[in-house]
């Protein structure tokens, strides 16, 4: 499923068309990505509207568009943005396409896990705010992170931050990388975590965040050398300090992969 990172280099796929009157839409509307969604009035008011902004949080997107309206974007597992000429004729994945002037806007979904949503009036969607601070907001403190990890701490650590009320954005291999870099064996208890450890998995939150987004959300990018990223994919990866292999176990029901001697 796409991260953080990777929701925020879609995200800017569809930045080309900003400024942009919408044309015309197309939709696949009994597709269940449109769940909940009246696609109808999503056609009527976009067609014609002009796309204003966007930007994203966690693992959703959001578009802002003249004529007070809002399109909500969650990618799922297998969902992407991209654009396409003009003429673009949809294939059967693609559920969405804006069509502007010189290009058009293309929301791309093989297995239909991801989601579509309107809103129309002069304030952001209900729906968008909910969620705790994002790691690059001033109310992500270390103490606010402690505060949300004591509220769950029975669960494993992986398993807490994988939570996207406390940590929106970050999913299973940001979430590896975290814990191998703050030295945190994955199974321990979230409420077992001493401050000192706190802190410094306060620290490398917001170090991942920063370095994913600065590589990933930019071309694509995989993260640079010497993180777990590049050792944990493979079927013998190894722990890119030690050369020693990691252990791969199953923990709040996601495969995870670390590392023995660096995370005790």
């Amino acid at each position: 499923m796409p991260e953080l990172a990777e929701v925020e280099y879609y995200r800017r796929q569809w930045d080309s068309g900003l400024g942009g009157r919408i044309a015309a839409v197309k939709a696949h509307r009994e597709k269940r990505i449109f769940r909940g969604t009246d696609v109808l009035l999503m056609e009527k008011v976009l067609t014609g509207a002009t796309l204003k902004s966007s930007e994203a949080r966690g693992k959703k997107m959001l578009f802002r568009f003249s004529r007070d309206a809002w399109l909500g974007i969650h990618l799922g597992m297998t969902g992407k943005l991209h654009t396409g000429p003009a003429n673009f004729t949809p294939d059967r994945h693609d559920h969405l396409v804006l069509y502007e002037r010189s290009a058009a806007l293309i929301f791309t979904d093989s297995r239909q896990f991801g989601r579509v949503t309107f809103h129309q009036g002069k304030e952001t969607p209900p729906w968008w705010a909910t969620g705790g601070p994002e790691w690059s907001s001033p109310d992500f403190t270390h103490k606010s992170m402690r505060d949300f990890i004591a509220r769950h701490g029975r669960l494993p650590i992986k398993a807490a931050l994988l939570l996207q009320t406390g940590f929106p954005g970050i999913g299973n291999w940001m979430a590896d990388e975290i814990l191998w870099r703050a030295g945190i064996k994955p199974a321990r208890k979230a409420g077992e975590l001493e401050a000192r450890t706190t802190q410094k998995l306060w620290r490398e939150v917001r170090f991942v965040c920063r370095e994913a987004i600065k590589n990933v959300a930019r071309d694509f990018s995989d993260p640079p050398p010497g993180w777990l990223f590049h050792e944990r994919w493979k079927r013998k990866g190894n722990c890119p300090i030690h050369k020693k292999p990691l252990i791969k176990e199953t923990i709040g029901g996601r495969t995870t992969a670390w590392c023995p001697k660096c995370q005790k």
